[in-house]
């Protein structure tokens, strides 16, 4: 066998293994979104907790796959193809480490919510939003795994609907307020809640634009549809994603 073989090999059992790192990843990160809009739903302040606990795996895995695509890069010169596939890795890992940072922020507003005067069927409206966003990401990493660029481009127009249930929502907050002042708090907390959704819902769709790449050599030269931006934020004083 040539030390080309050799080289192709030993990078195919390299990719293998950080894809397979990138899939644990991305598992965790769709059942991070799940398990922060259940906590907030039903006020589970233990399972907010085991959210904000478990992000820390994510960053782990985000900083392993890194260093193990660098490694490659330095060790294999893959070739162009192969390049494009090590690079679409490390984007993605990037993109799910930030939808783990938003479903973490999630968890942590939960504790405060649970204080707080209940908002009539806000909670089940933003878990609907946040389970439309996880079962995009769950598409876009079969897509992944399948270079499959179409189903790429259908998650990319799904983020219109989500970006629609947020309008939605934002507008409902502000309805509540004007009728009880007393409501302004908690609806202050649960837009910042799905502002952070409609975000990583934006990562989702990046994931979906490297599929598209990853699959035909070219970003996609359709700008994805976007819902009406809500016409000023509520959060003003929103902390930091970290």
């Amino acid at each position: 066998m040539t030390d080309h073989h050799h080289i192709a090999s030993a990078f195919d059992r390299d990719l293998e293994a950080i894809q397979a790192l990138l899939m644990k990843m991305g598992g965790l990160v769709e059942e991070s979104i799940r398990q922060s809009a259940k906590a907030l739903k039903a006020r589970d302040l233990e399972l907010a907790d085991t959210v904000r606990k478990g992000d820390k795996q994510i960053d782990e895995l985000d900083e392993q796959i890194n260093l193990e695509c660098a490694r490659v890069l330095a060790l294999r010169q893959p070739a162009a193809s192969d390049l494009r596939t090590v690079l679409t890795v490390m984007r993605i890992s990037t993109n799910l480490e930030r939808i783990g940072d938003y479903a973490k922020n999630i968890a942590k507003r939960t504790e405060v919510l649970s204080q707080l005067p209940a908002i009539e069927g806000a909670s089940g409206a933003v878990k609907r939003m946040a389970k439309e966003v996880q079962h995009m990401l769950s598409d876009s990493l079969d897509a992944y795994i399948r270079r499959d660029a179409p189903l790429a481009e259908e998650v990319r127009h799904r983020d219109l609907e989500v970006d629609q249930m947020y309008n939605a929502l934002f507008r409902e907050f502000l309805t509540f307020m004007m009728e009880d002042p007393r409501n302004i708090s908690a609806c202050m907390h649960l837009h910042f809640i799905a502002k952070n959704i409609e975000r990583a819902g934006d990562h989702v769709t990046s994931i979906a634009d490297q599929v598209v790449y990853l699959a035909t050599g070219e970003m996609p030269d359709e700008a994805r549809p976007k819902g009406n931006g809500a016409p000023y934020d509520l959060n003003t004083f929103q902390e930091s994603d970290e």
